[in-house]
């Protein structure tokens, strides 16, 4: 079964493996989930927190990276 891009409790390992387009999301807010060695246990939820982000946007902007657009 594919994981769903707004599950909650999807780690950010699975999302890069599933996605590697959602990189360039977080690359682009200079966030370091991308290859941290704690991202096989945080999600976008924990993301969204530690970097101060409104959690919606981001995964509407996740969404649209996904999408190809």
């Amino acid at each position: 079964m594919r994981p769903r891009l707004d599950d909650p409790d999807l780690p950010l390992s699975v999302l890069f493996q599933t996605w590697p387009q959602a990189a360039s999301v977080f690359l682009a807010r200079g966030m370091l989930c991308f290859g941290c060695p704690i991202a096989p246990f945080h999600t976008v939820v924990d993301s969204c927190a530690e970097y101060g982000l409104d959690e919606a946007a981001f995964r509407a902007e996740l969404a649209r990276a996904v999408a190809g657009g």
